[in-house]
């Protein structure tokens, strides 16, 4: 039985909701659980939060990886079910999952084997280079575990069964977040483990959601069938996922590309702004947060629904996601501009920091509002799974307009460092412009 089916009839307004407020809240206890993490290991010592977030980069590969191919496999479900067609669903499903692991075992022994050159990169300090390769060989050792349990997520995303990704996530983070202290520190009868604990806690709670997933879909059984006799080495299907998947994964790292190509240019002028720039993507995540979840939640409905040829029924999707993305973001301009020093002053007590910051927080917000319309649609693009669309969206948003621009305008005497906030809501602004052309060209071929 299809039990995806609701996608299709159930109103716009309350199915959006039903599917996008679970990951709105399941991201939000992902973040505390970042936070608490981060809080442990500094309470190590500086070395080992050093080493932390030196590992942090690679960490976040095998994620963008696992999740971007994730999403690609997600589409493709979505589609064949909105199409009628389980037999389609059922390989995308099997195969999908089957390259994932495949993934998970290159980047294991990718990852491990690197990390020690990788950490020399950057610190000659024998300490932290020390931390760094325990931790991550620890961690690293449960990427199959992780990126599996990434799959099983976007697999349960695409027939609707938000509610189970939600149960799985916060209960491998709150997991992760009793057994930080726990063995770091050598609580009760556990020995004290230092900065192992932290990558053991981090890999016990990735199993502790796998463990979720599997007993649900045995009790449970999904509509997408997994089996060894629906994988499928079709050159159409393959090419299918990965048309989707590749452009989600360089997706997410491109803003690490912006990130580190804006700190070049701030860091000309004072490395008062380099934390400014830090201190905002802080805030960035948790103002985005919920704009997000809606946009995870619409991907496998719209996807559904397109494959099912309700043409009205995706527009109205989309435009009811957009709408609640201009909202959210409407609430984080009026933050952003009423209380810029409260906010900035949760990171830092350095007055001059504070001042600097507000400004900074004030200019880039006027772009929030604008960018509603490049966030929606970019995930409306890989929900209807035109991979490539989405990946010149962010191109765009992430890299082509607003380096270029943050340099030309930092070059001008009057602006300095102040013309890098100003280039991030001019670039918002091009990229709507452009991300309205995309999509509206995609509708009208098929919508």
């Amino acid at each position: 039985m299809n039990d995806s089916g609701f996608m299709k009839t159930k109103p716009v307004i309350p199915l959006v909701f039903s599917m996008s407020v679970p990951m709105v809240v399941s991201m939000l206890v992902n973040s505390l659980y970042n936070i608490v993490d981060s809080f442990y290991v500094a309470a190590i010592n500086e070395e080992a939060m050093t080493a932390l977030s030196l590992v942090f980069p690679i960490q976040n590969l095998i994620q963008s990886t696992a999740v971007g191919f994730g999403v690609g496999i997600n589409a493709t479900i979505a589609y064949f079910l909105g199409a009628g067609d389980n037999d389609k669903a059922n390989k995308a499903a099997s195969t999908g999952l089957v390259l994932a692991f495949i993934h998970s075992i290159l980047l294991t022994f990718f990852s491990i084997d690197v990390m020690p050159h990788f950490l020399s990169m950057f610190t000659d300090s024998d300490v932290i280079i020390s931390y760094g390769i325990r931790y991550s060989v620890i961690a690293f050792a449960f990427s199959p575990i992780n990126v599996i349990c990434i799959t099983f997520e976007k697999i349960f995303q695409a027939v609707g069964r938000m509610k189970v990704s939600m149960l799985a996530l916060m209960s491998g983070c709150i997991t992760n977040i009793i057994l930080d202290p726990i063995m770091i520190f050598g609580l009760g009868p556990f020995p004290e483990m230092g900065i192992d604990g932290a990558a053991l806690a981090t890999g016990i709670g990735q199993l502790v959601a796998l463990v979720i997933y599997l007993l649900v879909a045995l009790k449970r059984p999904l509509c997408v069938k997994i089996k060894r006799s629906f994988v499928a080495w079709n050159g159409w299907l393959v090419k299918k996922l990965y048309a989707i998947g590749i452009p989600a994964t360089l997706n997410m790292a491109l803003p690490s590309i912006l990130i580190s190509a804006l700190n070049a240019i701030l860091a000309v002028y004072s490395s008062v702004y380099v934390l400014i720039l830090g201190i905002y993507y802080k805030l960035q995540t948790f103002l985005y947060l919920p704009a997000s979840g809606f946009v995870q939640g619409m991907r496998p409905i719209i996807g559904y629904n397109y494959g099912a040829g309700e043409e009205v029924r995706v527009k109205r999707i989309f435009f009811t996601v957009l709408v609640m993305c201009v909202l959210i973001m409407f609430l984080g301009t009026l933050l952003s501009i009423i209380f810029p020093s409260k906010l900035i002053g949760l990171f830092t007590d350095n007055q001059e920091t504070i001042t600097k910051g507000s400004l900074a927080l004030r200019i880039i917000s006027g772009g929030f509002i604008i960018s509603s319309v490049s966030v929606a649609a970019s995930g409306a693009l890989e929900g209807l799974g035109k991979g490539f669309p989405s990946l010149v969206i962010s191109l765009l948003r992430y890299i082509v307009i607003i380096i270029p621009l943050a340099y030309f305008l930092s070059q001008i005497p009057s602006l300095e460092a102040e013309g890098v906030w100003h280039a991030f809501w001019l670039s918002e602004v091009v990229t709507a412009v452009f991300s309205f052309m995309i999509l509206r060209s995609i509708f009208r071929k098929r919508v």
